[in-house]
């Protein structure tokens, strides 16, 4: 029997280059040159770069495919306005090399050294997007019950690890003699009232998270449906991948006012989500859903290029 064209892509080894070129191509329509975001494509290129080793390392995905990396490439060029914002582009980055770090610990209880690097990433996020902290006892959750990671040493770890980055910062403080930055930013934590200000939200964002919201549905309930047939290290995963997906999901309409933290997470952790459905279902109705999806991205993608 034919494979259809969901699975001629899902399984294509010019998947993936085909679809950097199509995220250059937008970065180029979206204004790389003239906005001078070369920082933000570097951190771009560094994330999907981390992304394609996230998905290799942990066989995320049973059969040979790039889905993964080619969902988070697509899905986040639908996001086209976070271009701009290094602080996105940075955080995103950090997130991502946490991840990958944080993974490579599963059931290994004597890996300090691994879990001080990876919550130094969170660390570093932290002084862009200093909400990013309050995630971090749902990453101490996860390395008990699904990394299964968690000792004292790692423990004690993560914390001096997350700190590490403020040792400098608070030098450079100190040299600066002025620590007013310094304690707005650890202040604004207690910032946590609900704003609800969808108007801050242009007609574009909101298309993107209704995207995100979309994909992210399809590949939870396919991965809840299918998760059986995975090792279980890739459910424990996946797990983790499903529970950060909604919980920022949640936090999106909450707190609208920190877009630029929640919606690249919550790119980074659909992506296995949707790809996983993408790669391996072979439906007549799956394959539809794979046109849904591919004309919905194009089109946000297009709105968010040349909307006002």
């Amino acid at each position: 029997m034919a494979k259809r064209a969901q699975n001629i892509v899902a399984e294509s080894r010019i998947a993936l280059p085909f679809a950097a070129t199509y995220a250059l191509l937008v970065w180029l329509a979206a204004g790389v040159i003239g906005g001078n975001w070369w920082l933000q494509l570097l951190c771009f290129t560094a994330t999907t770069y981390m992304m394609v080793e996230l998905n290799n390392q942990n066989a995320l995905i049973r059969i040979y495919s790039r889905m993964v990396s080619c969902a988070f490439l697509v899905l986040l060029c639908a996001g086209c306005f976070l271009f701009a914002s290094l602080r996105a582009a940075f955080g995103m980055l950090c997130f991502v090399a946490f991840l990958l770090l944080l993974f490579s610990t599963y059931q290994r209880r004597h890996t300090p050294g691994v879990i001080f690097f990876a919550f130094c990433m969170i660390g570093l996020a932290s002084l862009v997007h200093v909400q990013i902290v309050f995630f971090v006892p749902l990453f101490w959750l996860f390395m008990a019950f699904k990394i299964q990671s968690l000792s004292w040493r790692t423990f004690f770890a993560s914390v001096l690890g997350m700190l590490f980055p403020y040792w400098f910062v608070g030098a450079y403080m100190l040299w600066v003699g002025d620590f007013t930055p310094f304690v707005n930013h650890i202040g604004s934590l207690g910032n946590v009232t609900l704003s609800f200000e969808y108007t801050m939200l242009t007609t574009g964002e909101m298309l993107f998270y209704i995207l995100l919201l979309l994909v992210n549905f399809i590949g939870t309930v396919h991965y809840l449906r299918s998760r059986y047939k995975d090792k279980i290290r890739v459910r424990m995963l996946f797990d983790c991948f499903a529970i950060m997906a909604w919980i920022t999901v949640i936090l999106v309409p909450l707190q609208p006012q920190y877009i630029t933290l929640y919606v690249p997470m919550l790119t980074v952790c659909v992506s296995p989500l949707i790809g996983h459905f993408l790669a391996l279902t072979s439906t007549r109705w799956t394959n539809i859903v794979f046109w849904v999806i591919t004309a919905a991205t194009v089109f946000v993608t297009v709105y968010n290029l040349w909307a006002p």
